[in-house]
Order: C-alpha cells, then structure tokens, then sequence
C-alpha cells in the first residue's frame, strides 16, 4: 500500500518515512504547497496513492493569532482540498487533529463525543479543518493527538534538551495538562490502521478517534523527564522550576486541561500508545547523540 504523507519536514511524516519505508511517499513544499489552491490536489492525483495521511499543518500556534486567515488556508481549507482529491481518485485519506478543538475546561479525559469548543485561532483552524474533511469524502479517518514529540523537527523536547544543555535553571508551566505522545508512537499506530486497510478492512473509516501518548502530564513533568533523562545520559542538565500559565503570558491561549481518552482507538484497532515516559528516553538520546 502505497501512503502519501504531506507536510514531509513534519515531526510525524518524518517519523512515518522512518517506519514506513519505501512505501510511503513524503511531499511538501514546492510540489504540494498548501498555501496554494490547487497545489494539493495536483500532487495527489499525479502521485496516485492508495491511501493519504494529511499530517502537514500551520502549527504555531502563537503566530496563528496574528496570521489566523493563513492558518486557516493550511489546516481548513487545504485539508479540505487533500480530502477531495482522495475523494477522486477512491482512496481514504487520514487526517491529523488536535487536541486544542476543546476549551481545557474538563476534569477528565476526552471522549471524541465531547463537545468542542477552541479558545485559540489554531484551534479554530484545525476544527475547520476537520469540518471540511467530512464534508468532502465519507472515507476518512481523524485523529486527534496531542503534544507530539519526536527526534525531527522543533519539539517541545529538542527545546528542553537544547535549553537544558545551555543554562542552568529552566522556568515551565505547570498548570497545563495534557498528552505527550511520540511521533514515532503514532507513526506506528497510523500503520497499523493503513496495513488493515490494505487487507481490505474498512475499520474506523468515516470516524473520528483520539490517539495519544498514555499518562497525563504537565509540560514541567514532561520538562523534569527530559533533564532527568540528560543526566542519566551523562549530558549537561538543568534544574525545572513550575511556573503558571499566568507566569508566561503568551499570545494565545492554551487548554489547561487537554487529555485524550483514547480507548476507543484500542477496542478498533487492537493497539495502545506506549506510555510517554517510555517513548521519552530513546528520543532525548538520539537528540544528545
């Protein structure tokens, strides 16, 4: 089975051509460049895959509050395009979500029955995005995930390994709470699903799921793993201070609550995300290497 991934510097196409091999096809800019109508759709039907995972995105989130009409060209607008291109040529596309749909308002794990309501222009953006992939093809699949961290590109964890390395105390937030899920954890899962579907399965399609790392933390754990993790390694480590979200203004807001319940995801497919904790140390350790 033949797998288009767009957005190819991405943490998780790069994590996908990692796992994937020579059956996975990577595209981004020039030739598919989101920013552009049309572009997507003429990659896609020249490429001819047999199934589409829509993993590029505008992710900066910060900057989406000032440039909120662009973000909404790449995560809506575009995607809609991916999906009707698949739509074309009869294939499933795969769609990537987020976790920042909801307001961070819950005390416990989203199901994918919550109610959404987006607090920043990212969030709004990737909603759209999701509206407009149902709306152009029934075969789809979302997901949803979360706070994804990996050896490729700018992360969360290259910025604490980087930092950590560099200063000696690191102030982070505290009271937010969500996911951290390795890029190469959901490039497995996502294989899973595609290898199904090359079986002649049509399990999830038309659905919507949530796929994240298993156990909840706040980005000073996952800030104090990461340093811990440096001085195991033997690297220069910093001490983590918590600090709130009042503490570190930001232009946009974030959800201080935005855990995923993804049992669902288990029941259909068979498989659970590793712990993050787990997930954490071979990628801080490529990182230092």
């Amino acid at each position: 089975m033949r797998m288009l991934v767009t957005g190819c510097h991405g943490q998780l196409a790069q994590s996908l051509g990692a796992r994937g091999g020579t059956d996975i096809i990577l595209m981004g800019r020039p030739e598919l460049d989101l920013a552009i109508p049309g572009s997507a759709r003429t990659a896609i039907l020249a490429a001819r895959p047999d199934v589409i995972v829509n993993a590029a995105a505008f992710t900066a989130v910060d900057l989406a509050e000032a440039e909120e009409a662009e973000a909404r060209r790449i995560n809506a607008d575009a995607a809609g395009e991916i999906a009707a291109a698949a739509h074309e040529l009869g294939v499933p596309v795969i769609h990537i979500s987020t976790d920042y749909v909801f307001d961070g308002q819950a005390s416990e794990p989203y199901a994918e029955t919550a109610a959404t309501g987006p607090i920043n222009a990212y969030g709004r953006t990737k909603l759209a995005g999701e509206e407009a992939v149902r709306a152009a093809t029934p075969d789809h699949l979302i997901l949803r995930t979360s706070w994804l961290v990996s050896p490729f590109g700018k992360n969360f964890v290259r910025t604490m390994v980087d930092l950590g390395q560099q200063r000696d105390t690191l102030s982070v937030v505290a009271d937010q709470h969500g996911n951290p899920t390795s890029a190469l954890d959901l490039a497995d899962a996502i294989l899973v699903v595609a290898r199904r579907w090359g079986a002649g399965e049509r399990t999830g399609i038309g659905q919507t799921f949530h796929l994240a790392g298993t156990a909840i933390a706040s980005w000073f754990d996952l800030a104090l793993a990461v340093q811990d993790e440096l001085a195991r390694l033997g690297a220069n480590s910093a001490r983590v201070v918590p600090i709130t979200t009042a503490d570190w203004p930001t232009p946009a807001a974030r959800p201080q609550y935005s855990a995923l319940d993804t049992s669902n995801f288990t029941r259909d497919f068979g498989t659970t995300m590793p712990d993050w904790r787990v997930s954490l140390g071979p990628i801080v350790a490529r990182l230092v290497a």
